[in-house]
């Protein structure tokens, strides 16, 4: 069987080429491991292959591995949907938020965030197809919810994230990418500047690095089945 090592090499090169073809810089494209129910011996591998940003969506199972994993300098993005009562665990355990959609969500976790860490990077997650099964901000509300972050000590607003639906051709997965875009642009436009665009998973990132994509989330294609 295939192990970690060897899949973390082919997904690297697979971006690679993908960022060549849609002449970007490569080092650009920053892969997110994401290890959800996933073995810590399996991050551990990755981690001496040189894999730095790991992804998370449960809380409590999280810990548990940033705990163990402490010494490997990691870095670890909650992409999960994050409930209230555990905002205090990812303000004071995590590197980046990716899937912050409300102001009160917002502020606790920059009241939460200890003062001796740098501050939290949040991106803000977009409900680009306006599914209701789905977590998100309506694009309309985006400015709003920027601006406040903007204002928020303890938080750094570093771009947007979205979950498209699936689809399934190439030129169908580019439309909803760039639409998150777009928004980040006209964000740019009214004085908000970010740097990320956290889009793309194992059946999409090819549309998604086209549209500029900055952040790729990938697990399965790199771990093997979930446990």
């Amino acid at each position: 069987m295939i192990g970690v090592t060897e899949n973390l090499r082919k997904i690297r090169d697979l971006l690679a080429k993908s960022a060549v073809a849609a002449r970007r810089d490569p080092a650009t494209v920053k892969l997110l491991a994401v290890s959800k129910k996933q073995p810590v011996d399996k991050i551990l591998e990755a981690a001496r292959n040189g894999q730095r940003d790991f992804g998370e969506n449960f809380v409590q199972e999280a810990l548990a591995k940033i705990e163990i994993t402490s010494s490997q300098g990691l870095v670890w993005h909650f992409i999960g949907h994050l409930q209230t009562n555990k905002t205090r665990d990812v303000a004071e355990r995590f590197d980046w938020v990716h899937t912050v959609d409300r102001r009160k969500t917002a502020e606790r976790l920059s009241r939460q965030r200890p003062a001796e860490l740098e501050p939290l990077n949040v991106c803000l997650q977009v409900n680009i197809d306006n599914e209701t099964a789905k977590s998100g901000i309506d694009p309309d509300a985006l400015p709003e919810l920027a601006r406040v972050i903007v204002a928020l000590p303890n938080l750094r607003l570093r771009g947007l994230m979205c979950l498209p639906e699936i689809r399934t051709t190439f030129e169908a997965q580019r439309p909803a990418f760039a639409r998150l875009r777009e928004l980040a642009e006209f964000l740019a436009a009214s004085g908000i500047d970010t740097d990320t665009l956290s889009m793309g998973m194992t059946g999409d990132y090819r549309a998604a690095i086209v549209e500029g994509a900055t952040i790729v989330r990938i697990g399965t294609a790199i771990f093997g089945p979930r446990t």
